[in-house]
């Protein structure tokens, strides 16, 4: 994992904390972070043991802990992971956060399996290596649990920020370079540790590295809306994202849930 990454996530963790986009007061007052096709398609977790991995400062995984689930998350970050112990004090969630690299989670974790894996939306740019990522997914599980992810879709990849215009190639395999202040969840934020390394993983290299690593295939679903405002032209329609209504539509996220043979 990029200690560059590292340095950027750091930084931004009081600014997300404090930011209307994550709305930590609505989380407070009851608002689940989880979007509802994720709950849907994730089932009834009550009384099942779940881990999120790059849980950032814990809104998803304290959301899971609310649905009954016997959480744990896990995030590169030290400053996120004491910003989710402090949520999950306040609230009073049990839940428990291990600062380690994903890499690293078999380990760190004490060699514990769960039903569920549970990865959000934004964290797989963050990883250059998709098949390890998956290998330790399956080290995760235990018998007959299953990985769920719902991610931004790659197809995002390729246009420019500011329109359509195709500016980046979808089967790039090199680690993408930004250097742009301020964050997705406050633009205009000041901040000093701006670069970043990620990488694109198209949706087949995803797939086969979870099918490669043992798991079976459940679902895979594309959707034709997103939860950040990717480009101008998006219009918010039923509390989310999508193109201009009568408009052609692309798959802007998808979602995937495989299981670990019992």
């Amino acid at each position: 994992m990029s200690e560059l990454n590292r340095r950027w996530w750091d930084e931004r963790v009081p600014i997300h904390v404090a930011s209307d986009f994550y709305d930590v007061e609505g989380f407070k007052a009851g608002r689940s972070a989880l979007l509802p096709f994720v709950v849907d398609e994730v089932g009834d977790v009550a009384g099942s043991s779940l881990v999120h991995l790059q849980c950032h400062f814990g809104l998803d995984t304290l959301s899971w802990a609310r649905r009954g689930a016997d959480v744990t998350g896990l995030d590169f970050s030290a400053p996120a992971v004491d910003a989710a112990r402090s949520l999950a004090a306040e609230t009073g969630i049990d839940a428990a956060f291990v600062a380690a690299s994903l890499y690293e989670a078999p380990e760190a974790l004490g060699g514990r399996r769960f039903e569920v894996v549970y990865t959000g939306i934004g964290a797989l740019n963050w990883l250059p290596d998709l098949p390890r990522w998956a290998e330790v997914v399956r080290d995760l599980l235990a018998p007959g649990g299953f990985l769920y992810l719902a991610e931004f879709h790659p197809i995002e990849w390729v246009f420019a920020d500011d329109d359509l215009t195709v500016e980046r190639d979808y089967f790039e395999d090199k680690p993408l370079v930004f250097d742009d202040p301020g964050t997705y969840a406050e633009l205009r934020a000041e901040t000093v540790n701006d670069r970043t390394e990620e990488w694109q993983h198209p949706l087949s290299q995803v797939v086969t590295a979870v099918i490669d690593s043992g798991l079976v295939l459940e679902l895979l679903h594309e959707h034709d809306f997103t939860v950040t405002p990717r480009w101008p032209l998006l219009q918010e329609r039923d509390g989310v994202l999508r193109m201009p209504e009568g408009g052609p539509r692309l798959p802007l996220m998808y979602s995937l849930r495989a299981r670990l043979p019992a």
